[in-house]
């Protein structure tokens, strides 16, 4: 399941950048500070709450990813790359941490192509 949970994180790191994106991070940091808080109770009772339909939205996705791949491929007997993963854990010797490393490789690929899209795309808003 935690390798499931590693294949979806592009999917969360886009829904909290967006929240991200929406709200003036450094300067409600900068107003809680100068109020005295504290960089937990910042986190806590500034950014996260701001942040938190971002956080759950990832969140249910993240899920819906893992139990779509996984649960219906298993219950439907489809050979998907779960079941297939699961299978020749059980089988094999050395074929399942190649394929982990490849999949890791390919999920680190495409989330850096999706940064270079984004910070090259002419309707970017955040440039730096």
């Amino acid at each position: 399941l935690f390798g499931y949970a590693t294949l979806a994180l592009p999917y969360m790191y886009r829904a909290v950048d967006t929240g991200l994106r929406t709200i003036d991070v450094s300067t409600l940091t900068e107003a809680a500070q100068s109020l005295g808080a504290s960089w937990t109770r910042i986190l806590a009772t500034v950014i996260l709450p701001n942040v938190l339909i971002s956080v759950l939205s990832g969140a249910f996705l993240t899920f819906a990813i893992v139990i779509g791949e996984y649960v219906f491929a298993a219950l439907l007997n489809i050979n998907s790359f779960g079941p297939f993963m699961v299978w020749m854990g059980g089988n094999r010797a050395y074929e399942p941490s190649a394929l982990a490393v490849i999949a890791f490789i390919i999920t680190w690929a495409c989330m850096g192509l999706i940064q270079l899209v984004t910070r090259f795309s002419k309707f970017s808003t955040a440039r730096r």
